[in-house]
């Protein structure tokens, strides 16, 4: 028999991949492809979303050529995606109405400022276990249908779908046969009931959202259809995995008990914590979210979103022409000889976790006439450690429960400065997964349980491999004090914006 493989297409915010794995959660191959950025105003972020479908057919071809894996060698099929990025296309044409807006983007503040003057913000808590923000897809849809013509009419029709980027794709596999989604993404919409476990017809009805352009909600493994053979060269393919970007990762973090935390250092830097059987609300901001379903289960999970953290390292690189290649911070931090008095707040595009400040814009503090580039790369480096730790403590808080580890990983987690001032900071051991990949692991995983390709948690725990670990080695008054000074900073940040 011909040995199989597991195929991960992982659809991020700046790349869309697809990563083959074999049984013992080896990676066989990465295809990469860019994902281009649309900014039609300031703060408004959008991507063309047949582009992206585009971006996945060249990934899984090139992967099948650069590895030399068959398409009918491949089991089962999983999905992973850049989670509230929404997409509404024409049933019959299969065509977008508008751009997909991405989960960055700020075009849709005023509606959710809305939906907080009307005094929805504890409903929407309870049902939804999120705060109101631009963030999520509720507001993304009722904008799409505000300035499309007559969209609201062929949405009210049936003529319309919505989708998270997971359904988009999965619809175009299947040749518009599947219209699914799954619990993970499903609650990162706005319009969840994550205690029902359905879409929720008050909150529809106060968006003036048609159920019926809705897709299907059902677990994160399991039957999501099949592949149609001309996407994969005369064979067709079950899709048996499905779920959000950060979940993914929890997952393959192997973070399936009650209280682990990983932390992914992408475009955004995502700390989630397994929560168990029951929805933990959170008193400081932070999202309650569903981490996964299976076999008729839910687990949840407690979350704090950062919006920049490696898309900071990126400016550095592309805006500031700091560094010519993002790896190069890291020998930049270490030749910075100042004690760290410049602070960083990168908030682009507001401040996440557990600030929710959608005005917020960067600045930056501490700047003296000795202040060199390299010092200036360290903060940014270090601003990412501090955000993490805002959410951390904060999540800690809010559990009850201690935080006595930090799994991470994602590509900024590489960087071995950061990695090691993350843990002085945080005064916690971070252990860093063998696989920076893990989103993709997951995705994997998941994809392998719902085909039967791994019999069940057991079998791929077997497959994890634990990378290098960093241990705090920073004194306890340099720790609170670096920290005051970027408490400072983030409250200097916010009272800003009032002064134009």
């Amino acid at each position: 028999m011909e040995k199989k493989y597991i195929l991960a297409i992982d659809e991020g915010t700046t790349s869309a991949r697809a990563i083959i794995f074999d049984h013992s959660g080896r990676k066989i191959v990465t295809a990469r492809h860019p994902i281009r950025q649309i900014l039609p105003n300031p703060g408004w972020v959008e991507h063309d979303a047949n582009e992206i479908w585009n971006a996945v057919q060249s990934t899984i071809a090139t992967a099948f050529i650069e590895s030399g894996v068959k398409p009918e060698q491949i089991e089962a099929i999983g999905i992973d995606n850049q989670r509230e990025t929404s997409v509404i296309w024409d049933k019959k044409t299969g065509l977008p109405i508008y751009n997909a807006i991405v989960w960055q983007s700020r075009q849709t503040a005023e509606l959710a400022n809305e939906l907080i003057q009307k005094g929805l913000k504890e409903d929407i808590h309870k049902k939804t276990g999120l705060i109101i923000s631009p963030y999520f897809s509720a507001t993304k849809i009722r904008w799409i249908l505000d300035h499309v013509p007559g969209s609201q009419e062929r949405a009210e029709n049936g003529d319309l779908l919505f989708g998270t980027i997971n359904t988009w794709l999965l619809w175009k596999l299947t040749g518009g046969e599947s219209f699914m989604t799954d619990y993970a993404n499903a609650s990162r919409t706005m319009i969840f009931n994550i205690n029902t476990l359905d879409w929720d017809d008050d909150l529809l009805k106060e968006l003036n959202i048609p159920r019926k352009m809705l897709p299907e909600v059902t677990s994160n493994a399991g039957d999501f259809g099949t592949t149609k053979n001309y996407h994969f060269y005369g064979s067709k393919v079950k899709i048996t995995g499905m779920t959000g970007s950060q979940q993914a990762s929890l997952f393959g973090q192997m973070a399936f008990n009650k209280g682990e935390v990983k932390n992914t250092y992408g475009t955004g830097a995502f700390a989630v914590m397994n929560t168990g059987e029951e929805p933990a609300l959170s008193d400081n901001n932070l999202l309650t979210t569903i981490a996964y379903g299976l076999d008729g289960k839910i687990n949840y999970a407690l979350e704090g979103s950062i919006f920049v953290a490696g898309a900071a390292l990126q400016w550095l690189r592309d805006g500031m022409r700091m560094v010519k290649e993002t790896p190069d911070s890291e020998a930049a931090a270490n030749k910075s000889t100042d004690h760290d008095e410049v602070y960083v707040v990168p908030a682009f595009s507001g401040l996440g976790a557990p600030y929710w400040d959608d005005e917020a814009r960067g600045t930056v503090f501490g700047l003296t006439r000795g202040t060199t580039q390299d010092d200036f790369i360290k903060a940014t480096l270090q601003s990412i450690a501090y955000q993490t730790k805002d959410v951390i403590e904060t999540m800690s808080s809010d559990s009850d429960i201690p935080i006595d580890v930090l799994k991470v990983d994602g590509g900024a987690s590489a960087n071995d400065y950061l990695m090691q001032f993350q843990a002085d900071i945080l005064d916690i051991p971070l252990e860093r997964s063998k696989e920076l990949e893990t989103t993709s692991l997951g995705t994997a995983f998941l994809a392998g349980l719902g085909s039967g390709y791994w019999k069940d948690i057991d079998d791929i725990k077997t497959n994890y491999q634990t990378g290098n670990a960093f241990t705090p080695k920073m004194d306890k008054e340099v720790r609170d004090n670096l920290y005051s000074g970027w408490k400072e900073a983030v409250s200097a940040t916010m009272a800003f914006k009032h002064t134009k």
